[in-house]
C-alpha cells in the first residue's frame, strides 16, 4: 500500500491563513519600531532547566579531527539577550525552537516561537502589549490578570508560597497522585503538576488570562519581586485551555544568573540527568550590561490553533513530526 505520509498535516487552506497571521504579527511589530532579528538555531551551550530536554548533534570541523557537540535551541532567549547587551534596542524573532520528549495535542518537538524583548518595560507593561497582539490576532476581549497565589488557593485551597513540601504532597495525594509523590521531593515539580492539571483547565476560558507572580523558586530568568521575596516577576498567559506565553521582568544580575544555572545543574545531577554546559557568552553579555527589560516567549503554533479554530497542533503546521 502506498504511504500517504508525503501529504502535509495541515491543509493548504490553513497554511495560507497561517501566512496571513504571520504577516499581521510582523506588521504589529513594524508599526512599533521593533527590530526583527535572526539568531542561530545551533549553540555550543543549552538550557540548564531540569524540565527542558535539548536535542544535540555533532559538528565535524573540516580542518580538525575534533568534533563539537552542538545543541538545538529550546528558545532564542540567550542569543537575543546578547543582542540587547550589544545595544540592539527592542527586538523580536519568529523562528524554530526544539524540545525533546514533547509531543501531543499541543506539542511538536519542532515548533515556531515568537519571542520579543522591550528595554525599559516592566513585565506589567509588556503584558499590556501582549494583550494588544492577542486582540489583533484573535479578536478576543481584554485579558484578565490574576496572581499565581490567588488562583492556586481558589482552585486547590492551599497557599503555594507558604505550604511545605509535606503539605503539597498531602494535597497531591488527595488528588490521586500517590505513586508520583512517593519518590518526589521537589516541591516545584508537584506544584507544576497540580497547577497544570487542576488550575490551567479552569482559567482563561472566556477571555485570555495572565497568571502573575510565580513562586520565587520558579523564577528561571526573572527578577525576584522587590516588594515580596516569595514571588518572581514572571507571568504566563492562558486561553481556552492552552498555555500560550511565558514572560519575565528579566534578571540583569550576571552572578545571580550563573548561580541559578549552577543550582539547576545540581538538581539535574540529583535527578540522574546530564549536566548541561552553561552558556558563558550569555553570562558575559549580562555582565557587560543587559539593559533593564522585559521579554516573552509565545508559541506561534498554539496561537494559530486558536486563530484558525483548530483542535490539534498538527492541523496548523505543514508536516508534524511523524511526517517530517
Amino acid at each position: 500500500m502506498r504511504s500517504e505520509n508525503w501529504r502535509p498535516s495541515a491543509s493548504i487552506k490553513v497554511l495560507r491563513k497561517r501566512a496571513l497571521v504571520l504577516q499581521k504579527i510582523r506588521l504589529f511589530f513594524a508599526q512599533r519600531d521593533v527590530l526583527e532579528v535572526d539568531t542561530p538555531i545551533l549553540s555550543h551551550a543549552s538550557v540548564t532547566d531540569e524540565h527542558l530536554h535539548s536535542f544535540s548533534t555533532q559538528f565535524k570541523h573540516p580542518f580538525s579531527p575534533q568534533t563539537s557537540i552542538l545543541y538545538l535551541q529550546t528558545s532564542p532567549e540567550f542569543a537575543m539577550k546578547r543582542l540587547l547587551s550589544a545595544g540592539s534596542g527592542p527586538i523580536y524573532q519568529i523562528g524554530k525552537s526544539f524540545r525533546n520528549e514533547e509531543a501531543g495535542r499541543f506539542h511538536n518537538p519542532e515548533f515556531t516561537m515568537l519571542e520579543w524583548y522591550r528595554p525599559g518595560f516592566t513585565h506589567l507593561q509588556l503584558m499590556t502589549e501582549i494583550d494588544e497582539l492577542m486582540q489583533l490576532v484573535l479578536d478576543c476581549d481584554l485579558a484578565e490578570r490574576v496572581t499565581y497565589q490567588d488562583i492556586f488557593k481558589q482552585h486547590l485551597g492551599c497557599c503555594p508560597l507558604t505550604a511545605s513540601l509535606s503539605d503539597i504532597k498531602t494535597l497531591a495525594n488527595q488528588h490521586g497522585y500517590d505513586e508520583l509523590t512517593a519518590n518526589e521531593n521537589n516541591k516545584d515539580t508537584l506544584l507544576m503538576l497540580l497547577f497544570s492539571q487542576h488550575v490551567e483547565p479552569q482559567i482563561g476560558q472566556v477571555r485570555p488570562c495572565f497568571v502573575m507572580d510565580f513562586p520565587a523558586s520558579q523564577a528561571a530568568l526573572a527578577k525576584i519581586s522587590s516588594t515580596n521575596p516569595l514571588v518572581a516577576e514572571r507571568f504566563e498567559l492562558y486561553f481556552k485551555g492552552i498555555e500560550l506565553a511565558n514572560g519575565f521582568h528579566e534578571l540583569t544580575d550576571g552572578p545571580e544568573q550563573l548561580k541559578r544555572f549552577e543550582q539547576d545543574n545540581t538538581k539535574r545531577q540529583n535527578m540522574g540527568l546530564d549536566i548541561m554546559p552553561i552558556d558563558s557568552n550569555f553570562i558575559a553579555a549580562i555582565n557587560f550590561g543587559l539593559p533593564a527589560c522585559s521579554g516573552v516567549a509565545l508559541g506561534v503554533d498554539r496561537l494559530l490553533m486558536l486563530a484558525l479554530h483548530c483542535s490539534e497542533i498538527d492541523q496548523v503546521i505543514a508536516f508534524e513530526n511523524s511526517r517530517a
